[in-house]
């Protein structure tokens, strides 16, 4: 994906366009402490944007810090708030509780990523929806699919901290 084309925005509350990218050596890490290997798509978002929502609110791709501060509590919830049964050609539960989890929606739809292969896990669906096998793919789907939200074609990167999110 062509990530250069987000057009960034400034942040709602500080009106800044400041950037939180995150690091090479963060991504490495992340894939060390899940044995996993993130795509290239993963990489240069988290590096050339970092934290933020793309999308005017839609899209939150979790740097690798949040994503290994969130996993304890989110494999948690999964565990006892499973309902995602009618999704279990795709995925198991089993399957899931071995996924890591890698963004959500403002919706609250959560990117997991599990085998090098994204999937959604909807909130107000039992499905599971397989996306691809990167994140740019990923990103096009939930914003040009019109599944889980109306399609729109609006590339907006609006910026946070990250340690305002993890408060």
């Amino acid at each position: 994906m062509d990530f250069t084309k987000f057009n960034i925005i400034a942040n709602y509350n500080t009106q800044r366009t400041d950037l939180f990218p995150s690091t090479t050596a963060a991504v490495e890490q992340l894939e060390e402490v899940f044995n996993i290997k993130v795509d290239q798509d993963y990489k240069e978002y988290v590096t050339r944007y970092g934290c933020g929502i793309l999308g005017g609110t839609y899209v939150r791709v979790y740097l690798p810090e949040t994503i290994e501060a969130l996993y304890p509590e989110w494999k948690e919830r999964i565990t006892q708030y499973w309902f995602w049964d009618e999704g279990k050609a795709v995925l198991t539960k089993e399957q899931v509780l071995e996924s890591v989890i890698m963004g959500d929606t403002f919706d609250g739809d959560e990117i997991i990523l599990y085998n090098h292969q994204y999937y959604i896990l909807p909130r107000h669906e039992e499905m599971i929806y397989h996306t691809g096998h990167t994140l740019g793919g990923t990103i096009d789907w939930l914003c040009t699919a019109g599944i889980l939200t109306e399609a729109f074609a609006e590339r907006d990167f609006e910026p946070f901290d990250p340690a305002e999110y993890l408060k």
